[in-house]
């Protein structure tokens, strides 16, 4: 019987251990040397060198959970060839050997004092006073059955954990798991924290004359609790201590975090007290450790810890705390480290929304000439049972372009889920807008710092996602990130790269580079879209196609209609009609090098997300050469419409009537209808066509976040 416990409990992978307890003469487990990587009970518990006197007792701290190494060696008399080893019931020995011992008359175990044999102690039940617990090691010599010398240690087990909600129920508790580790997947296990980047302080305001938003404070540049509503946006990291209370009276115990990660966290403390004003700021920035002195009446510590930064070029997101108990020295000495207990957490990634979640608020700036669009937007989003927040003209300073200033996206942990706007460089007449109307309680802020010398393509029309797709066996549950560029082309546009490196540092949207720069204003949205759709993959990408729109011009002609113009109803703009349309050879060649360029990006947008041709719509448009022969849209540009659920705001591209109706408006009508959306036309001619842009350039939306939770999916 005593020999099944044994082999239960001695360390797997070693290859001759033995188990003493209770005073009892070990037994021996046969086998060969002892492997390297095994630990005691079949863990990788943490082992501490421990050294023994034979002058007088020896007392020391067993951190339940770990084990302790007796230097047997080290404190043998010189004549002693052989020792044995005795422990309480409350403590575990291990003897790891390569040899067989040698069993006397006396019927005691001695073991060769050689290099390849070790001592291994573990205790596994929380001692009630200090000292509770003993081993005794007896030394032989080569002649005599009497001990030549004895050590004596005193042993106390405690209880020293650091935790946090590492299997991400929204709660912290202990676990068995790895809480120095962090991984991804269903069965992942790690830490969540929260950039604390809104800003939950009424009294906020922005400092000086308001003219830098992107140093504006949000609650994660302060180091004060502004609110409970403020605690809540933090991760809990619990201190657990369990023991006699004088223990820790006399040993430290320093809770603390690495150079390189201490500014991208902040960690705050109030004790005893549920107080607000208590809860001071113990740790990050220039504090890399905090003393903690545990009372004695409460065996928990609760630490409230936010996030300073997002992951980023040169920070994985990956944030190590520790805990470390210190032994005193001697007087004079600095105290010893003798247990270690960490916990990683890592920062949530910042995630856009694709046009396939519903919409839950509409943005539009409200400028001088833009009236009837502001009308035509707010009833648009009625039938979509969908609010509407107008940003007026003292705010925008007469920038309509709100899709190019910010981008909606949210982050999220076990505990909390907010929404987070992303300000983009651009910086005209709406860069205070994020700051001074959107951020606020529950409602988060990031920007990038970029060089001055940014461009058009440094812009949000310039900055699409993708639904969810699944890629030749790659799943991408929040879709991919999509950014124009000036590849295949040298030495054109290309979006920041500190905002390109932020994207594809957030890992679970990888973003996927199209070729932009052949357009004027080089933005992704001019020339694709996605809307929701009830079959295949949930939705179909829309694509501008020149080539979809002569087809349609010649089949117009051929019924006769080639003298129906452009253009109705718009005064001082010239009407050219299907036959100039269809004789123009320049507009002709140009529009060939634009489906070019278009069935470029057709073939990425294929491969990247795995999507077949029935997956795609090809939307009739036509595109006209600038100075600098860049393409802009020659009528309103379909594709770059506000999706807000089944309800879709079109630019009224106000094509060739034919028996009445636009011939453009019909087939897009043709096209998107039998999937169950509503098609709305929207005048933007004027006020936003003439400008470069269109209906999505001028709106903006913040949408439901995913129903999947970033942390199961695999990068």
């Amino acid at each position: 019987m005593c020999r099944q416990k044994a082999q239960r409990c001695a360390p797997a992978g070693w290859d001759q251990a033995v188990l003493i307890s209770s005073l009892l003469p070990a037994f021996i487990i046969p086998s060969c040397r002892p492997r390297q990587h095994s630990r005691v009970c079949g863990g990788m518990a943490q082992q501490r060198r421990v050294q023994l006197c034979t002058q007088r007792p020896t007392s020391t701290v067993c951190v339940l959970g770990t084990e302790l190494s007796l230097d047997i060696q080290g404190s043998a008399p010189k004549d002693a060839i052989a020792f044995h080893v005795q422990g309480t019931p409350g403590v575990k020995v291990y003897v790891v050997h390569e040899t067989q011992s040698v069993k006397l008359p006396s019927s005691v175990t001695r073991w060769p004092l050689s290099a390849g044999t070790e001592v291994l102690l573990t205790m596994e039940a929380i001692s009630k006073d200090v000292g509770d617990e003993k081993v005794r090691v007896s030394y032989f010599g080569e002649a005599s059955g009497v001990p030549v010398g004895r050590a004596m240690l005193y042993l106390t087990c405690v209880e020293v954990s650091l935790d946090a909600d590492t299997g991400r129920s929204g709660s912290v508790s202990r676990t068995l798991v790895d809480k120095a580790t962090w991984t991804w997947g269903p069965d992942g296990h790690g830490a969540i924290l929260l950039v604390n980047c809104d800003r939950d302080d009424p009294k906020s305001r922005l400092t000086g004359d308001g003219s830098e938003p992107k140093s504006q404070p949000t609650d994660n540049r302060d180091t004060t609790v502004c609110s409970y509503e403020d605690l809540k946006d933090m991760s809990q990291m619990v201190l657990r201590t369990r023991g006699p209370r004088t223990i820790f009276t006399g040993h430290g115990l320093v809770l603390h975090v690495g150079f390189s990660d201490a500014d991208k966290v902040g960690v705050f403390y109030g004790g005893n007290s549920i107080a607000l004003e208590e809860y001071k700021h113990v740790l990050g920035g220039e504090k890399l450790a905090y003393a903690v002195k545990p009372s004695r009446h409460q065996e928990e510590s609760i630490f409230y810890v936010e996030g300073l930064a997002f992951p980023d070029a040169g920070f994985s997101g990956l944030v190590a705390f520790h805990v470390t108990l210190l032994e005193s020295s001697e007087k004079g000495f600095l105290e010893t480290p003798i247990f270690t207990d960490t916990v990683v957490f890592r920062v949530a990634p910042w995630i856009m929304t694709p046009n396939t979640l519903a919409p839950l608020e509409v943005f539009v700036p409200s400028v001088e000439d833009n009236e009837d669009f502001v009308a035509a937007i707010s009833a648009l989003a009625e039938e979509a049972k969908c609010p509407v927040t107008i940003c007026p003209l003292p705010e925008n300073r007469n920038d309509r372009w709100i899709q190019d200033e910010v981008e909606f996206g949210y982050v999220q942990a076990p505990h909390k889920t907010f929404p987070v706007v992303f300000d983009s460089p651009r910086d005209r007449g709406l860069k205070d807008f994020p700051v001074r109307s959107i951020l606020g309680p529950d409602f988060g802020y990031v920007a990038q710092k970029t060089p001055e010398n940014t461009s058009s393509l440094d812009s949000f029309g310039n900055l699409e996602v993708s639904p969810p797709v699944t890629v030749r066996s790659k799943e991408y549950p929040l879709g991919r990130i999509l950014i124009g560029s000036s590849f295949p082309r040298f030495g054109g546009r290309r979006m920041a790269k500190a905002v390109r490196n932020f994207l594809a540092a957030q890992r679970v949207q990888a973003p996927v580079e199209l070729f932009s720069d052949w357009l004027q204003v080089g933005h992704v949205d001019e020339f694709l879209s996605f809307i929701p759709a009830p079959d295949r993959k949930g939705f179909r990408l829309l694509l501008a196609s020149p080539s979809a729109c002569y087809q349609l011009l010649r089949e117009k002609q051929e019924m006769g209609y080639g003298e129906a113009t452009m253009f109705q109803g718009l005064h001082g703009v010239p009407k050219p009609s299907i036959n100039e349309i269809l004789a123009n050879e320049a507009l002709r060649k140009f529009n060939a090098y634009a489906q070019s360029c278009i069935s470029w990006n057709r073939d990425i947008l294929k491969r990247e997300l795995g999507l077949a041709e029935q997956d795609i719509i090809d939307i009739p448009q036509l595109f006209q050469a600038d100075d600098q022969t860049r393409a802009m849209a020659y009528f309103p540009d379909m594709v770059n419409m506000l999706v807000l659920g089944r309800h879709l705001g079109i630019p009224k591209p106000f094509g060739p009537l034919v028996a009445g109706q636009c011939c453009l408006e019909e087939r897009v009508r043709a096209l998107l209808q039998p999937l169950g959306l509503s098609c709305t036309f929207i005048d933007d001619f004027f006020s936003y066509h003439k400008l470069a842009g269109e209906v999505h350039c001028g709106t903006n939306v913040r949408r439901k976040p995913f129903a999947f939770k970033w942390w199961r999916m695999v990068p």
